[in-house]
């Protein structure tokens, strides 16, 4: 499916592969302007991953296609097995995509949910962050699909390792981690910016924004999982 949009339907242009790691557990950490930035993430990588989806969207068809390809459903109120099962992908040494932002906006970075940060803490993995840009433009809607054809541009910026220092506590760990993932990820989208020449989007008012392809809210009480 991924492959599809972003040869078939796209023309997406896709740079920063080496930066993958060839081997070991990787969160591959995306901004979240559209509903296509997962699928799109997922066709652009060097790699397999299994991504965080909403439950809502494992109806019908797309529902067997994300079960078939592996993605893992969570709830949006929060969800701590969502959390685990992708701990345990990561401890076999597979990957893991997540959009941190949690909900389609602007695609800057500003704040990210807690989920990515615990995720990388607790499972050693290495952290890439990915740039999105094309999948929505100006002001176009939250719910617009991109016209056939459109350029998107996919970009997998220099990876990133957090841990835990001796004598600091798990939040101030996964604050410190948070602010380290989200600085890096918001500061790759500018790079990407530069080098493409593709603004992101406008962002939409809150109450208009939807979780299509998220991580744990940030209110989630993630560290109650050990």
């Amino acid at each position: 499916m991924g492959w599809a949009l972003n040869h078939v339907l796209y023309r997406t242009s896709v740079t920063g592969r080496s930066n993958v790691p060839a081997t070991g557990p990787v969160i591959f950490a995306g901004n979240h302007i559209s509903f296509l930035d997962g699928p799109v993430m997922f066709g652009a990588s060097p790699r397999a991953m299994h991504i965080l989806v909403k439950k809502e969207m494992f109806t019908g068809f797309l529902g067997r296609v994300l079960r078939a390809s592996g993605q893992l459903a969570v709830d949006r109120t929060g969800d701590r097995a969502a959390l685990l099962a992708a701990k345990a992908v990561l401890d076999a040494g597979r990957c893991v995509g997540i959009l941190p932002e949690g909900t389609r906006g602007s695609g800057e970075a500003s704040a990210i949910n807690k989920g990515v940060a615990w995720l990388a803490l607790n499972s050693g993995a290495t952290v890439v962050p990915v740039a999105i840009l094309g999948t929505r433009m100006g002001g176009e809607h939250l719910d617009a699909v991109p016209r056939p054809r459109r350029r998107l541009h996919v970009s997998f910026g220099g990876a990133l390792n957090v841990s835990r220092r001796p004598g600091e506590t798990g939040r101030v760990s996964m604050d410190r981690a948070g602010t380290e993932i989200r600085a890096a990820l918001a500061r790759h989208v500018q790079d990407s910016i530069l080098r493409t020449g593709q603004p992101l989007p406008d962002a939409d008012s809150p109450q208009e924004r939807h979780e299509a392809v998220a991580g744990t809210p940030a209110d989630h009480p993630i560290r109650n999982v050990q």
